[in-house]
């Protein structure tokens, strides 16, 4: 049963914007990143994580909340360590 059927009233949605919404985002990134270290990834931070997520947005226009909770509760560790090696070696010097 729904709740709109139970008081006979619409469910209430709840907007976040602002500052909400990015407390919001990056406390969902802080859980990815502790999900990450019961994997046994320990130094993996919340923003390893918006980076990398982060990564699949650049030239394009600001995505929908829910595509970016997808892409955050997502997303594998194996693309999370691809991300961080290819970082690495491009701000690396090799001279």
């Amino acid at each position: 049963m729904t709740e709109a059927r139970l008081d006979g009233q619409p469910p209430a949605t709840e907007q976040l914007a602002g500052e909400e919404l990015t407390e919001a985002v990056i406390e969902l990134c802080h859980n990815k990143a502790e999900e990450f270290h019961y994997l046994g990834y320990e130094h993996t931070t919340w923003e390893d994580v918006w980076k990398c997520v982060n990564t699949k947005y650049t030239g394009t226009q600001d995505p929908p909340l829910h595509r970016i909770v997808n892409d955050i509760l997502t997303l594998r560790a194996d693309k999370l360590m691809n991300h961080l090696t290819l970082t690495a070696l491009k701000e690396a010097s090799f001279s």
